[in-house]
């Protein structure tokens, strides 16, 4: 194939070049006239699997003939090689876990235990970079370390941990170590018996040492050669000869096959072109060679942009899209696919964004259209993955109503049989929970409701799977894998089956269930742990999976990774999400090797990335016809655009000669075509908005009775009284109720009311340590969160020395009776069907028979202007005791109505009875409720909010928001 060479071989071909399909066409070209069985004899060693895939489509297609052996890098397949079997990634994984954990529990100052998986992974890939570049761990110990930081000794301790897996006499190899193994027997075989047939390496940038030697080797062989993808062929030498830095020079596109020039010692003009294919642009990829340049480049523009060729004819085929949001990329980018698709064009969207990648496949959903995604989806995130990482959290903490509920409503769930009652049952079960506040379902609650609603048998079952107590303690990795699958299966089977088949089906499940034997098989490796850490273990490990749609995905439409570039074969290429951050991506943190250290141990820089990332852009945006998308935002915040996009605009604009800012604003024209159509999708159709409501209920419907805490919403938001009761709708409590300003009013109420009847019967009991004392009782036995617990009991502390002295006055005054604390009463209006009903936290009488009303407040009472006008609880009580309301209260006269202020600043606040004498408050009352009864009056949303950001309850079913308290009301007279 070849002819004799006294230099390395090295081929290349230009950036945007179809590169299996250049492959192909070399192959052949160099072949022609040999017998057809020459083809089988040539050894094909590429990069991924995708690209042997594509070559193997290539010469399906035709014309009939031999195929040449193609294997890959990572998977060298050579006879003479003898070579061990690999320790499982699965089970070295699961001894760095295990070996970090007892380092950690030996030493807990190294590092914080919830780091501990990501610790061990970063370690396996350190090691595993550590084998394939054939770094041993004496040379990272032998590190001049002296100007470094103190954490150096810590990350040491770390890596001396692994240094046993480095030594291959013992053991199974990693698959790093597997691979350096792999490399050199073929170099070995290589130096001793040069193989006589064609050995090809092509597609890869050598960017690892063992991948570089081999690609060194290959090209000194009589018939070897090693064919390079995007090689730039318009860079100049001068600047080829910058590239000899890796700390300078690394995130250029080309540094990777700079250094291997210089290891092979060749001249950038002795690469030759594989095959004589064009590529679809000269001009494009002129431009985009020059604005790639390193820096400084500023006066390389200056000096090589005007002998660029016209820029409008280099970037026809060129599109920028410049979206306000992610979502409005992802809606472009989708429409465009569609076009594509409808057209019979080819077309790959390559982003590192997932979550981009994912919005796009969702937007083509709408048109049935399921693009082949190369990625597929993280198995932790398939429904069979969420239900058992559910699961798995239940042996960690006590059930609460959110873990409950989540997977009694899975669709894994009760699959067995009686689904249908399952669902009726569950969501009967949630409205109880809601409306009694059960944080923790115990079984004495759930067997109350149980057997109320005749749901015996569904609750046993809940019990038995569900409500168990956390697991404490250590169980080997064996032992949890067999309680977690087990009650896995149980919940997924239900209450009247054992087939938990639905658990494991589908392609998800037949994918988590392969992951979950592969760790059941390795899970003697494991060791002990506790609860937490298998659940973090067990998500861990189902990340790393992946699952693909078995669906048969859209011919034209994909979705690839950057490295894909490289496989083309695409008519038009959509490069999407080109930030700075997403692509190129950050560098992550490394925890054990600064940048000099790594440099210096001859380890991978950060940068290397970048330089891989720009290369496969470099790549991809040289196709025939190409989109440039970004976000100007995400999640509200401005994004950067990546520095090729940045560095492509700006040289555009610097070059008004070559007709740069007239070719870049046609490719932004051409991007907010699409974008303007976006926006057409996604505009809603014009609805005119409600008007600020105040419906007008038969009288008939209205109510017959409030309580005194509801007049004050009678008189600021009349409309959530219409809603609650005239159209009897009531807000549905949370499901896990919150530690809020509510349940701290009742827990506080309930202890002054005990606090009372407790002095009533025993006076000497008014003291301040019987008061903490009983708020640290009816805390620990009503509230269920402890941090809750301790913050309600120090708020209580801060006013219970003014509170007992207070209260000692009080009592002076008037003295408090149990049988009127807590006190019922009820007021009819005369000549009308309305009652006042309400219950006074306390009423203390003195001893001419007079009323002293008090009202416990944990927030800030109101003062006497507002209670004047709107706030009218305890005027109103003071009229109902002159009015005979309250039972077996015999006061006729309230000489003090006061709130007692439990809140950060205590104090007690006197309504203006002076002002408005009980008289006045309830004839001012009558008149409120006769308005209200006359037909023509209408219930008004937000008729008086003390302030504008105040919530009601109904201001969704009022549509607030689509008027303003400015707005006009307009009544609506109900039949």
């Amino acid at each position: 194939m070849f002819e004799p060479s006294a230099t390395p071989r090295l081929f290349g071909l230009a950036p945007g070049i179809d590169f299996p399909e250049a492959l192909v066409v070399g192959l052949r070209d160099r072949l022609a006239g040999q017998p057809p069985e020459a083809m089988a004899r040539v050894e094909l060693i590429v990069n991924t699997h995708r690209m042997r895939r594509r070559l193997r489509e290539i010469f399906d297609a035709g014309p009939a003939g031999f195929l040449p052996r193609i294997s890959l890098l990572t998977d060298l397949t050579d006879p003479g090689l003898i070579l061990p079997k690999a320790v499982p990634p699965l089970r070295r994984r699961l001894e760095l876990v295990q070996l970090v954990s007892t380092l950690l529990d030996r030493q807990p100052d190294l590092a914080p235990r919830a780091a501990l998986y990501d610790l061990a992974d970063s370690l396996a890939q350190l090691m595993d970079e550590m084998q394939i570049e054939d770094v041993p761990p004496e040379k990272i110990e032998a590190l001049d370390v002296t100007d470094q930081s103190g954490h150096w000794e810590r990350a040491l301790t770390f890596v001396r941990i692994v240094q046993r897996y480095f030594d291959l006499s013992e053991d199974m190899p990693d698959s790093g170590a597997l691979q350096r193994m792999a490399v050199q027997q073929t170099l070995s075989l290589w130096e001793n018996s040069p193989p006589s047939h064609p050995v090809i390496i092509a597609g890869s940038t050598g960017s690892r040492r063992t991948t570089a030697q081999l690609i060194h080797a290959a090209a000194r062989l009589p018939q070897g050669a090693v064919v390079l993808p995007g090689y730039d062929f318009d860079m100049p030498a001068a600047v080829w000869d910058q590239l000899s830095d890796s700390l300078t020079g690394e995130d250029h596109p080309q540094f990777r096959f700079a250094a291997m020039l210089s290891a092979l010692d060749l001249s950038p003009d002795e690469v030759l072109p594989w095959a004589d294919t064009p590529p679809p642009s000269k001009g494009r990829n002129r431009l985009i060679s020059l604005a790639l340049r390193p820096a400084p480049v500023t006066s390389q523009w200056l000096t090589e942009g005007p002998e660029l060729p016209l820029l409008d004819i280099a970037t026809a085929e060129l599109t920028l899209v410049e979206a306000q949001s992610s979502r409005e990329e992802a809606l472009a980018i989708a429409l465009r696919l569609r076009q594509a698709a409808e057209d019979g064009q080819t077309a790959a969207l390559i982003t590192p964004d997932r979550m981009l990648s994912r919005q796009v496949t969702a937007a083509l959903d709408r048109w049935d259209i399921l693009p082949d995604d190369s990625a597929g989806i993280p198995p932790q995130l398939t429904p069979p993955g969420r239900f058992l990482r559910h699961v798995s959290a239940l042996f960690q903490q006590d059930l609460t109503a959110e873990a409950l509920l989540t997977l009694l409503k899975h669709p894994l769930s009760h699959t067995g049989a009686g689904r249908s009652d399952h669902l009726r049952r569950t969501r009967d079960l949630e409205l109880y929970i809601r409306r009694k506040g059960i944080p923790y379902p115990t079984p004495e609650v759930l067997n109350g409701w149980g057997e109320v609603t005749e749901n015996s048998g569904w609750v046993k079952w809940i019990l038995a799977t569900f409500v168990q107590p956390p697991q404490i303690g250590n169980l080997s990795l064996s032992e949890w894998l067999e309680r977690h699958i087990l009650r896995a299966e149980a919940i997924a089977a239900g209450s009247e089956s054992e087939d938990h088949a639905e658990l494991w089906a589908e392609n998800a499940g037949r994918a988590v269930q392969a992951i979950v034997a592969d760790l059941q098989g390795e899970a003697g490796h494991g060791g002990e742990m506790d609860a937490r850490d298998y659940g973090d273990l067990f998500g861990a490990i189902l990340s790393r999976g992946e699952v693909r749609n078995p669906d048969t995905p859209h011919p034209h439409i994909r979705i690839w990774g950057t490295i894909e570039a490289r496989v083309m074969g695409a008519d038009l290429l959509i490069l999407g999400g080109l930030n700075e951050g997403s692509w190129p991506e950050v560098p992550s943190p490394d925890p054990w090797l600064n940048r000099k250290m790594r440099h210096d141990a001859g380890l991978l820089l950060p940068e290397r990335r970048i330089g891989l990332s720009s290369h496969d852009f470099q790549q991809a945006v040289a196709a025939p016809e190409v989109w440039l998308t970004r976000s100007m935002k995400s999640d509200d915040a401005e994004t950067v655009p990546s520095r090729w996009v940045n560095r492509l605009m700006n040289l555009m604009r610097g070059l008004p000669e070559r007709n740069g800012p007239e070719a870049l604003m046609a490719m932004q024209k051409r991007g907010d075509h699409w974008l303007a159509l976006a926006r057409v999708m996604e505009a809603p159709e014009r609805a005119d908005p409600a008007h600020r409501p105040s419906p007008v209920p038969p009288v008939a419907t209205r109510p017959t009775q409030l309580s005194v805490t509801e007049i004050k919403r009678l008189i600021r938001d009349p409309y959530a009284i219409y809603a609650k009761h005239v159209l009897k709708l009531f807000p549905l409590n949370p499901l896990q109720r919150a530690p809020d300003a509510l349940m701290r009013g009742i827990v506080v109420h309930e202890v002054m009311e005990q606090f009372l009847h407790d002095v009533i019967k025993d006076p000497a009991q008014l003291t301040r340590d019987h008061l903490m004392a009983l708020t640290r009782q009816i805390i620990a036995r009503d509230i269920p969160f402890p941090t809750m617990r301790h913050l309600w009991q120090s708020r209580v502390a801060r006013i219970a020395e003014w509170f007992v002295a207070s209260e000692t006055e009080r009592q002076a005054c008037a003295m408090p009776h149990p049988s009127r604390i807590e006190i019922k009463g009820r007021a009819p209006l005369a000549g009308m069907n309305f009652a006042l009903v309400g219950k006074a936290d306390r009423i203390d009488l003195d001893a001419n028979g007079n009323a002293y009303i008090y009202d416990y407040k944990t927030g800030n009472a109101p003062g006497k202007s507002e209670q004047r006008f709107f706030d009218k609880q305890l005027l109103l009580e003071a009229a109902m005791v002159e009015n005979q309301a309250f039972e077996g209260l015999s006061a006729r006269h309230t000489i003090r109505a006061s709130y007692i202020a439990l809140g950060t600043t205590p104090g007690e606040v006197d309504a203006p009875l002076d002002e408005t004498p009980a008289a006045q408050v309830w004839a001012e009352f009558e008149a409120l409720i006769r308005q209200y009864f006359e037909p023509e009056t209408g219930y008004t949303a937000r008729r008086a909010m003390l302030k504008e950001g105040d919530v009601s309850d109904y201001d969704q079913l009022a549509r607030f928001g689509e008027w303003d308290v400015s707005a006009k009301a307009v009544k609506e007279v109900l039949e």
